[in-house]
């Protein structure tokens, strides 16, 4: 990576302009040329760096479509968030309703009149894909399937799921049952991020599990590149006749997470090749680059009127950046710094911006801060200093 400092005070914006320029046509290499990305026998796709958010590949990633299954995601999100919230416990025993033992389609085969542990019905939802562990939680959580699916379209909207509705907590066909693979991939970042501990149970190839006094019956996950590739971790398949073959993957390598979501294929075989064709794109030819660390002094800058007349100035959390593959080091890094600065300083308080570029494009613009708090000098300390300023002001003019 390239570090370059300008003051604001010493080039005027023309100027800063134009010594990037100068600078970015001695540095840099050609542009890395990135190959298109395949097409998927699918009715949307999408592919997205987890860490950053990039959208690296993507077809009507907004169509509405029904999600059988894979409205699970959210199900198990929100009971992981009452675990987190302490509202709920794992071991918590779940009384099951007629309701629930009699859900039709993928089951746990839990048992009406009887209780079953937050962390098995969570399992049975995840692993097994099971509609009456499914209906159990929500109505455990919410008293009433109905008044889970409220709590679930307001976990939407926060996530800024803006073009899902949901109906259920199972995927059960239903009019205006839908979202987006947009959504979804939205959602799969909420849940590898807000709940690391619960989305390592995506992971897991099988659950057993047997209602009391009937025998033990193992299932497998249904996400067959859990048993193809040692890279993919999650997350969720679905499946109805009005959806197809739908499947929500997430795979990290050498330290890079991606997420894909293709919905809408023939087959069990397909969902999962199609799926493969994304992550194998994604990892051949694109990198998560963390561009700027957080806590890293970036530049240190004159502080007058203070008890000290430096500071370090850094950035408060990480700058990640998805960068095509072998391009880390051709970045760009700029700080620019506030003319006059003076104390008091408060940590964290912004003193300029910093700008990461790639081949001459702007990839990322963050504030520049105080990366430690400047106390206020004595009387005679900040008037000498005011003389300073203000003969440094006379003669630069």
């Amino acid at each position: 990576m390239v570090f370059l400092h300008t003051p604001k005070y010493v080039c005027s914006k023309l100027f800063s302009l134009a010594c990037v320029l100068l600078i970015s046509q001695s540095v840099f290499s050609a542009p890395v040329i990135i190959p298109a990305p395949p097409q998927l026998a699918a009715s949307s796709y999408i592919l997205v760096d987890a860490n950053t958010g990039k959208i690296l590949v993507e077809q009507n990633s907004h169509q509405k479509l029904p999600p059988a299954s894979l409205t699970k995601m959210m199900t198990s999100y929100i009971v992981s968030d009452e675990i987190y919230n302490d509202h709920i416990q794992p071991t918590d025993m779940v009384p099951i309703s007629v309701k629930a033992w009699r859900m039709g389609g993928s089951k746990m085969f839990v048992r009406e009149g009887t209780e079953v542990p937050v962390e098995e019905l969570l399992r049975g939802v995840i692993v097994q894909s099971g509609n009456d562990a499914s209906v159990a939680l929500a109505e455990y959580v919410a008293g009433s399937e109905s008044a889970f699916v409220d709590v679930m379209n307001q976990q939407a909207q926060l996530l800024g799921m803006n073009s899902t509705h949901f109906k259920n907590a199972t995927g059960w066909p239903a009019a205006g049952h839908e979202t987006t693979a947009y959504d979804l991939s939205l959602l799969a970042r909420a849940l590898i991020n807000d709940h690391p501990a619960h989305y390592a149970i995506y992971s897991e190839h099988e659950f057993t599990y047997g209602a009391p006094g009937e025998k033990p019956i193992t299932q497998i996950n249904r996400n067959a590149l859990l048993f193809r590739d040692k890279s993919v971790d999650g997350i969720k398949t679905g499946h109805t006749e009005a959806a197809g073959f739908c499947l929500v993957a997430s795979a990290v390598r050498d330290g890079m997470r991606l997420i894909s979501v293709v919905m809408g294929t023939k087959s069990d075989d397909a969902r999962a090749e199609e799926s493969q064709k994304l992550l194998s794109y994604g990892f051949r030819y694109y990198e998560t680059a963390n561009a700027v660390k957080a806590g890293d002094e970036l530049v240190s800058a004159r502080v007058w009127s203070g008890k000290q007349d430096q500071v370090g100035l850094g950035v408060k959390s990480d700058v990640a950046l998805t960068v095509p593959r072998g391009s880390t080091e051709e970045l760009q890094i700029q700080t620019l710094v506030d003319g006059t600065i003076k104390a008091p300083i408060e940590q964290y308080q912004p003193l300029g911006k910093v700008v990461v570029s790639l081949d001459g494009e702007v990839l990322a613009e963050q504030p520049l801060l105080a990366l430690e708090p400047v106390a206020q000098a004595g009387f005679f300390a900040r008037l000498w200093d005011a003389i300073k300023l203000f003969f440094l002001g006379f003669f630069s003019s």
